[in-house]
């Protein structure tokens, strides 16, 4: 069963836009400890819905980790790893933040407690409710 994952870029640095027109990308960049330690536990076929920061703060589109995770080749950290992901479609309707914090079954999610965390497991409730509206 696969996991769920939101993942946060600026889209001003990597926007979604992006990946589409690249189909695949390698998701890189990622320092904070409690994020990479969420990067490891992906496999290939985890969804995940990308999130654009800065004035956007919504999700806007669905991905697939296509690979294992490893160490990230543009670095000499060991700590440090990336995944491979590919675009999976646009979202019908972003989902801004103000509509994930104004609903209580998103409580708990780190999206909503841990602002500045950019890798946020999801329950795969949370995962349908967000793509299915």
């Amino acid at each position: 069963m696969p996991n769920h994952w939101i993942l946060k870029t600026e889209p001003s640095t990597y926007s979604f836009d992006q990946l589409e027109r690249e189909n695949t990308a390698v998701w890189d960049g990622v320092k904070n400890n409690l994020a990479l330690k969420h990067i490891r536990q992906m496999t290939p076929g985890d969804r995940v819905l990308i999130y654009h920061t800065g004035d956007e703060r919504a999700i806007v589109g669905m991905a697939e980790v296509v690979s294992v995770p490893y160490p990230d080749p543009k670095k000499k950290d060991p700590k440090l790893v990336v995944v491979d992901l590919k675009a999976a479609g646009r979202l019908p309707q972003p989902v801004p933040l103000a509509a994930i914090k104004a609903d209580k079954a998103f409580a708990d999610l780190a999206l909503v407690r841990m602002g500045r965390l950019s890798v946020v497991p999801l329950t795969p409730e949370q995962y349908k409710f967000l793509v299915d509206g």
